[in-house]
């Protein structure tokens, strides 16, 4: 059994919360601790989350935040309306973990490290456990047409980790993506900060589906930093930097890279 690796999350203001105002091509992204609150206007896209903070919980405000996303105004690569979802890999402190191959029940998942049994916290059950609670976010968390999205994958030391296990660690990524991909959803990215993705995940090899993710990395303090953050190494050596967040006034903001071009 695995050691998990219990630490608190990045400050507030660097994890996804809501924008205040709008400045040109800018984006914002909404969750939870947005709910009841005034959200922002003329946001050129917007990115909401699908999760309560945990892996296994919904956000509440879910259904009206994505109708705030579809106001946004466009005019950037990036579509109007993203999701994000929390991730995690808590072994037996867990509410849930899989013991089986099959899910939903009745359903059989072609598991690359091979069957997930009882009591396992391996890579196989790890792989099952991530390809599990993405078919929970796509199908009952209150999202419509799963397939229409880009879903990033939010990877940050406040959720549950092994701390020995970075293989079944990157294996919960690995089944999300691969969950994903069999909807035909649009995309699939990672949001993170390069320390954190390095403590939780490590290096990547080019046989794992993560490779050539595309990197929404957090971090920066200003729009300048932001766009500067578009050359910092992607979180995976295939993938690149397609957004970065900044904090401004003690609000979130994303900027797309694909702008720098």
């Amino acid at each position: 059994m695995a050691a998990l690796l219990l630490i608190p999350a990045w400050p507030a203001s660097a994890a996804p919360s809501a924008g205040e105002g709008t400045q040109s091509l800018l984006g914002n992204d909404v969750s939870w601790p947005q709910c009841g609150k005034d959200l922002p206007k003329g946001q050129a896209f917007g990115i909401v989350g699908v999760n309560n903070g945990l892996a296994n919980t919904t956000n509440p405000c879910l259904s009206e935040q994505l109708k705030w996303a579809a106001t946004s105004s466009g005019g950037t690569p990036q579509p109007k309306v993203s999701l994000y979802v929390n991730t995690a890999n808590p072994g037996s402190a867990g509410s849930w973990w899989p013991d089986s191959d099959e899910y939903p029940i009745g359903t059989r998942v072609q598991n690359p490290y091979g069957p997930c049994k009882a009591k396992d916290y391996g890579k196989a059950c790890a792989y099952m456990y991530g390809y599990a609670k993405a078919w929970d976010d796509a199908y009952i968390r209150g999202i419509s047409n799963p397939a229409d999205y880009i879903w990033w994958l939010d990877v940050e030391t406040g959720n549950s980790w092994s701390s020995t296990d970075k293989d079944a660690n990157r294996a919960v990524l690995e089944g999300m993506t691969a969950f994903f991909r069999s909807i035909n959803a649009k995309d699939v990215g990672i949001y993170s900060t390069g320390s954190q993705w390095s403590q939780i995940v490590g290096t990547v090899s080019s046989s794992s589906n993560l490779y050539s993710l595309p990197s929404w990395l957090a971090g920066a303090r200003t729009v300048t930093g932001a766009k500067g953050n578009c050359a910092n190494p992607p979180l995976t050596a295939g993938g690149e930097v397609a957004l970065t967040q900044f904090v401004s006034r003690g609000f979130d903001y994303n900027y797309s890279c694909e702008l720098n071009s």
